[in-house]
This record gives C-alpha cells, sequence and structure tokens, in this order.
C-alpha cells in the first residue's frame, strides 16, 4: 500500500469513462486538491469552467465490473479563506405565491478560518452580516464511471454517485460504489466548508480543499446504489426524481446490504427496519434528488 501525492493540471464537468490521471493499486491513499464548484483554485484563481470540476478520475487496479469501491475520507480541509453561497432558498422549494415575493438573487462570501474552525458570514449588506457557524467540512460531488460508457454531468447524481451533496461526507468516513469499469475511474470534487441538510439555497459554503483517500476494492458485490458507513450508522442512497423514488431506491439498498453483510432475510430486516430506520433528505436542489436511508449499527449488535 502506496501513499500518491497528485496535483491536478485539468477537470471534469461529467463523471464518467475519462482518461485516468492516476493509477493506483487496491488499498493505495492518494493526497490531492479539489478546485470549487466555479472553478477557482486554492489562489482563488479560475482554472476550469464552473460546475463542480472533479480531480481525477483515478484508476484503482483490480476494480472489476460486479466489485464496490470502496472510499475512506483520510483527511477533507479547505485550503483557502474565501467561501461563497447562494442568498436564496431555491424557487422549487418554496410555495408559488411566495416566489413571486422573493428579493434579486446574488452571491454571498463567507470567511472560513480553519485555525478556529469557523465559518462566517461576510456581507455588508446582510443584516446578519458576521453571523458565524461551525466549520464542518464536506465533499458534494465525487463518484465512479457509470455503466454503459455514459459520462454524467456533475449537476447530477446516478447510481455511480454524483453531486449527492451530503453533509454527511465528512472526513472519517467510508463511501461504496458499484463498479461498472475496469479500474472504477474514481472522480472527486465540490467541496464545502459547511452545508445544511437539502442543499436548499443551491450551494454549500463552495470553497477549494485539500483532500486524501484511500481506495480499496471489494470483490463480487451485490451494491447496486452508493452506501456510506461511519462509526454509528450505515447508510444507504437513493439519487432519483421525484423524491419518492429516490426514497425507494435509498430503502432497498438497504435491505440489499442487510441480506449480505449481516445475513438478515428480507422478512426479519423488514421487521427490525420497520421500528428503527431513519431518513435524510440529502439534496432537493439538483435535477436527481437524494434520500439517505439510515440505520444505527447498535441495533445490529443486539442480534449478533
Amino acid at each position: 500500500m502506496a501513499t500518491h501525492n497528485f496535483q491536478p493540471t485539468h477537470y471534469h464537468v461529467t463523471i464518467g469513462s475519462h482518461d485516468p490521471v492516476l493509477r493506483i493499486a487496491d488499498g493505495d491513499t492518494v493526497i490531492t486538491t479539489t478546485i470549487d464548484a466555479r472553478g477557482n483554485d486554492a489562489a482563488d484563481n479560475t482554472v476550469a469552467e464552473r460546475g463542480n470540476p472533479q480531480t481525477g478520475p483515478f484508476y484503482v487496479e483490480g476494480a472489476e465490473p460486479g466489485d464496490a469501491l470502496a472510499v475512506t475520507f483520510d483527511r477533507l480541509m479547505p485550503n483557502r479563506r474565501r467561501g461563497f453561497t447562494g442568498n436564496l432558498i431555491a424557487e422549487r422549494i418554496l410555495e408559488p405565491e411566495f416566489v413571486r415575493t422573493l428579493p434579486p438573487k446574488r452571491d454571498v462570501n463567507w470567511d472560513v478560518d480553519v485555525e478556529q474552525g469557523t465559518v462566517t458570514l461576510s456581507d455588508p449588506e446582510s443584516k446578519i452580516n458576521g453571523y458565524t457557524v461551525p466549520m464542518a467540512p464536506m465533499v458534494g460531488c465525487f463518484g465512479v464511471a457509470p455503466p454503459r460508457g455514459q459520462a454524467i454531468s456533475t449537476a447530477t447524481s446516478y447510481v455511480n454517485g454524483g453531486n449527492m451533496d451530503y453533509r454527511g461526507h465528512v472526513e472519517g468516513v467510508t463511501v461504496y460504489f458499484p463498479v461498472a469499469t475496469p479500474g472504477a475511474l474514481f472522480h472527486i470534487g465540490d467541496g464545502h466548508a459547511v452545508q445544511g441538510d437539502g442543499e436548499i439555497v443551491g450551494t454549500g459554503v463552495e470553497i477549494s480543499m485539500d483532500v486524501q483517500f484511500t481506495a480499496r476494492v471489494v470483490k463480487n458485490s451485490n451494491i447496486v446504489w452508493p452506501r456510506t458507513e461511519n462509526d454509528e450508522y450505515i447508510m444507504a442512497f437513493g439519487n432519483a426524481r421525484p423524491l419518492d423514488e429516490a426514497l425507494q431506491y435509498a430503502t432497498t439498498e438497504l435491505l440489499r446490504w442487510l441480506n449480505e453483510r449481516y445475513e438478515l432475510d428480507t422478512e426479519s430486516a423488514s421487521i427490525m427496519l420497520g421500528q428503527t430506520i431513519e431518513y435524510e433528505i440529502a439534496n432537493v436542489f439538483d435535477p436527481a434528488y437524494t434520500v439517505v436511508a439510515k440505520l444505527r449499527k447498535s441495533w445490529l449488535d443486539r442480534i449478533r
């Protein structure tokens, strides 16, 4: 297992079977950087077109269709001070009558202080200028090449991951993806210094980041949709519209996980989930909505 330092020179605004920028072995670690959603780097210079440009893709040796790629986020950290967000909740999330009263759209800036771990509004026009929230770095858009040779816009999400914008994708989690092409071709980008559930203003606090991840191949997996794991939960994702379809995919994927890893039959898993499942709405702004179906590991500890 090796550690690779990679400095990107170009980026992609689709996730697909692009030529890999680096080949790594199963279990290797990569240290690299991502740029913000509008293509600005750590120096706040524009180096790529807007639309969640991705670093990568990274080819993982041994990953084949039918496997899963497990990616652990070892480090996610903003690497500049200025972040930005939209100023208004998206029209699709508000009542139509209320939309008519909205003020003009604009961007607002935030000061991201890594040492203090804070994100502070820096906008003299706002009545809450100076408002501060804790920093909680996450990545919004990342994934592997989708099936059938597709190249899917980084504006949306699908079975391969993509722009899921889940605030729980923070340092320390492991995310699993279905492998559809040799090498998996992992892409990563769209860093947020912090973000609320749903990404309801169309952004988190968008910023460039220093990232470190470790990639591992899981052979012969039954995974269909992305999955995530941390110390407390297992989580399954559904990316679709309408929202009920995303919920169906997420719930079904969680059942598959319980069938495979925990050897629970569907009836037993259904009985348990009926009283213990939790749901989150990760994103309601992008073309495909994202729903997370979650189960605390402590419930599983009781049946082992």
